[in-house]
């Protein structure tokens, strides 16, 4: 069932049809789940099953989210879009793009299968996220559907309505764990009026050591990655901010910059396409890490991707003891085997803090069970 709205109009509201369709899919899912959870039967949320690979090896059977589409509402004015959680994420983006606005989180696009649900669940942003912001920190309000197949509402569509508005939030990059995120609605801004892109020839030091500089400037940064001796700046924003920036920084032109920061986002660049990739959250001002392996480095320094050619326990005790010396923390992002815990173990406390949650949400443990730990 196809329950989306023309994704076309200057101001998208859903229509009584489509509110109905979309609440006999919904029903429909509130039985499937009421029936799970009486049987504990796991299952495993997922919309274009993009991000498969990410966390934890998903279990359970398939509740497909697709069917729950569209736009709830929508005006460019208010830079306020309320979507379904199977809505695509392209055609969310086209629909941003008509009127010169966007996701300023730059959120990956793996397939043309990515939905917003799996971009809110997943809380992965691009290259923009260090100067932007994350994905939590868009989302204004969400509608959820828990473990008893009851329909839960957070926040709202302005930011002055904060009502559950930490509840919303806390979706971002949960995976599915805590329930069906079935609406979410999400700050939007207005697209740069200019960009440009410039390379230097770096050492990695000398990379971190520009970009630490340049963060504590008021240049219009947007993007940064730096590998194997090049680093590369995205600069956005009012014409006359972005050629003063490009003056006093120097640097040559990008070529095919756009193709760049593209590949980059969707991760399609050669360096993401074998091996064992680990996602290192780090402080931007932290010095370069020697854990033997092939780096790359973005937002300013904060995530630092390291490719190993496979993976090795002893290795990455080791990349996971000293990413936490330096201040952060290690994810195994991408392996072929994943026989340890895929993101950075918990203290005991925190641990405590996400296991209520849990059984807040989910009691009968259901949703998408050990995808996260």
């Amino acid at each position: 069932m196809n329950t989306s709205t023309p994704l076309t109009t200057p101001a998208a509201h859903a229509s009584g049809a489509d509110v109905a369709a979309a609440a006999a899919v919904a029903n429909g899912f509130a039985e499937r789940i009421r029936a799970a959870s009486a049987a504990g039967t796991p299952l495993c949320l997922r919309g274009g099953g993009s991000k498969d690979w990410y966390g934890q090896t998903p279990q359970g059977a398939v509740l497909d989210t697709r069917a729950y589409c569209g736009v709830v509402a929508y005006e460019p004015t208010e830079l306020v879009i309320t979507v379904r959680c199977g809505t695509p994420l392209a055609e969310v983006e086209a629909l941003l793009a008509q009127h010169g606005q966007m996701l300023a989180f730059e959120p990956p696009r793996f397939s043309a299968a990515s939905t917003i649900g799996g971009v809110v669940a997943s809380a992965l942003s691009g290259p923009r996220r260090a100067s932007a912001g994350a994905v939590r920190d868009f989302v204004l309000g969400a509608v959820l559907m828990d473990g008893h197949g009851t329909i839960l509402r957070f926040g709202g569509q302005v930011m002055k309505n904060v009502a559950g508005y930490d509840v919303s939030r806390l979706l971002a990059g949960s995976l599915g764990t805590l329930g069906l995120i079935l609406e979410v609605s999400l700050k939007v801004l207005p697209l740069p009026l200019c960009e440009t892109s410039l390379r230097f020839e770096l050492g990695e030091i000398d990379a971190l050591r520009r970009l630490n500089e340049w963060g504590g400037q008021p240049l219009p940064i947007s993007a940064s990655c730096w590998h194997q001796g090049v680093l590369a700046v995205r600069l956005s924003g009012a014409p006359a901010a972005v050629a003063a920036a490009q003056q006093r920084m120097g640097g040559r032109a990008l070529e095919h910059a756009d193709a760049f920061w593209t590949a980059l986002r969707d991760q399609s660049a050669p360096y993401f396409a074998e091996g064992c990739l680990w996602r290192l959250s780090l402080p931007p001002a932290a010095s370069a890490i020697i854990l033997g392996g092939e780096q790359l480095i973005e937002w300013g320094g904060a995530q630092r991707w390291l490719k190993t050619p496979g993976f090795d326990a002893t290795q990455a005790e080791a990349i996971r003891r000293a990413v936490a010396a330096a201040g952060g923390h290690a994810t195994l992002y991408r392996s072929v085997n994943k026989p340890v815990s895929v993101f950075h173990p918990l203290a005991p406390a925190l641990a405590r803090i996400h296991q209520r949650l849990k059984d807040s949400f989910d009691p009968a443990g259901i949703f998408n069970p050990g995808r996260m730990y």
